[in-house]
């Protein structure tokens, strides 16, 4: 008779090989050996991860207005939204941006939530001494990162802006017609990629790096995403001299965008549509900022939300898709209106 091992083995070498075949490759971390150097400022903090910054704007001292601003997927923190010199000269800004965990310099946070996101804020904030209460700007993907501060910080907040932030389909308070048919709308690679990330997670990393079928189509930076009007601004920003290198995927795509995924879409700890209003007396506004055109936060999503939180201030653009605040002075506008109440014309 065969021995009972001899059986049990081929199952065992089949299912350790299928483990690894899903098992994303640790991080290279930043500074350690064969990682990539660290060249920007960090903080450590309490559970032991380096977080990297920048500071632009006026010295951090002098300022009126202290901004944390929070990056897109697949982005850094030196990739900032282009406000002007005038600007920021004119109204005192300081403004802080940071990679997120796994991004850039930053060390990955395996457990990495909507939650832990506020909190990272909230220390750096707190160990660069900006005072009890700061604004915060989150675009696109980082636009979780705003929720968070909105569920579990609100109490540090000066304002807040989140510019095309990204939606998570299953939101419990989306009647469920609404939001089927905002997800068929997206690009198929897009819908599959969603969908894996939200109901088998575990699949994601496999999914993204397989060859055989296109997965995210934001990843691959898919050009059906893009609308005419993003088209026009990859074009004006093609046309700029100045080039920065993009280091959001240097410490491993697990941790960074693969991760940003998985937290985006997958079940959060609270309902974005049930939060209270953080300023009840008007001491300060939160704004949701959409580009009519939009392929990749599609309008109808976004125009519901602010329909259920009347506090929020709702600005739409009509002619803008995705990317529409990096030209033509729409970051200026979309600062000055939070900082000092301004509404800024259409386009």
């Amino acid at each position: 008779m065969v021995p009972r091992w001899l059986l049990v083995l081929p199952v065992l070498l089949l299912a350790l090989a299928f483990q690894a075949i899903l098992r994303a490759p640790p991080p290279k971390l930043c500074g350690s050996a064969g990682g990539p150097p660290v060249t920007s400022p960090r903080i450590k903090l309490r559970d032991g991860r380096y977080l990297a910054y920048r500071e632009d704007g006026v010295q951090r001292d002098k300022a009126r207005y202290k901004i944390i601003t929070v990056h897109a997927f697949d982005s850094t923190k030196d990739l900032p939204p282009p406000v002007s010199k005038e600007l920021v000269e004119e109204l005192g800004i300081y403004l802080l941006a940071f990679d997120r965990a796994g991004y850039g310099e930053s060390d990955p946070n395996p457990g990495r939530n909507v939650k832990s996101e506020a909190l990272d804020i909230e220390e750096l904030a707190d160990q660069l001494e900006l005072g009890q209460k700061f604004h915060v700007l989150g675009v696109s993907m980082g636009g979780y990162s705003i929720w968070g501060c909105l569920q579990y910080i609100p109490h540090r907040l000066a304002g807040a802006a989140l510019v095309v932030p990204v939606i998570n389909y299953w939101w419990p308070s989306f009647p469920a017609e609404l939001s089927r048919q905002a997800f068929k709308k997206m690009v198929v690679p897009e819908q599959r990629t969603l969908w894996i990330a939200h109901n088998a997670p575990y699949l994601l990393y496999l999914w993204m790096t397989q060859k055989w079928l296109p997965s995210s189509a934001a990843a691959m930076h898919h050009p059906e995403i893009f609308s005419k009007h993003d088209v026009e601004v990859i074009q004006k920003m093609m046309a700029m001299p100045r080039f920065i290198e993009n280091k959001s995927r240097q410490q491993g795509v697990y941790e960074s965008i693969h991760r940003d995924l998985l937290v985006a879409f997958g079940n959060w700890e609270f309902d974005p549509m049930n939060i209270t209003n953080p300023f009840p007396t008007n001491e300060g506004a939160v704004h949701i900022w959409q580009g009519y055109e939009d392929r990749l936060v599609l309008v109808e999503l976004q125009r519901y939300i602010s329909k259920k939180l009347q506090w929020v201030q709702y600005h739409e653009v009509p002619e803008g898709g995705h990317m529409f605040m990096l030209v033509d002075g729409w970051t200026d506008k979309i600062i000055k209106t939070l900082l000092v109440g301004e509404e800024a014309s259409p386009m």
